[in-house]
């Protein structure tokens, strides 16, 4: 968790912390699938699992504390539905993450190119340098 100056958390990284945690588990993933195609109650997600009730409810708790469905009565039964915009936090978490490293690899490519002379490789290629060839090559 990341702290200012006055010892605040912003609460950012405990979001994504909860936000992966909920997708870090097969189970969950596969509930957060069919919710997507629909809304479908907790006794129809249980059904299709061989885990108790409690154990999908759990499940589905994990992703409704992560943002990542929400639940709503609907009579008797509890409703679960996909949020739409859930993902694109992922994405948009994932793309952070991508951003800062592809920064810290291009100030170390700069860094080697100081130290020896070699021109670095270009920062958005995504490829390795091509250092062996075959024999047709």
């Amino acid at each position: 968790m990341v702290a200012d100056e006055s010892g605040r958390t912003d609460g950012t990284d405990e979001t994504v912390d909860r936000l992966f945690h909920a997708l870090a588990d097969a189970t969950r993933r596969d509930i957060l699938r069919r919710c997507v195609r629909g809304e479908l109650s907790v006794s129809r997600l249980a059904a299709a699992y061989p885990m108790s009730f409690a154990a999908v409810q759990k499940h589905v708790t994990v992703l409704e504390r992560a943002g990542l469905v929400t639940k709503e009565r609907h009579g008797r039964e509890r409703l679960v539905r996909t949020d739409p915009d859930a993902v694109g936090r992922a994405r948009q978490a994932l793309d952070e993450l991508e951003s800062a490293w592809r920064a810290r690899v291009e100030r170390m490519s700069g860094l080697l190119v100081e130290d020896t002379g070699c021109p670095a490789p270009s920062a958005g290629s995504g490829a390795a340098p091509d250092t062996e060839r075959g024999p047709d090559g």
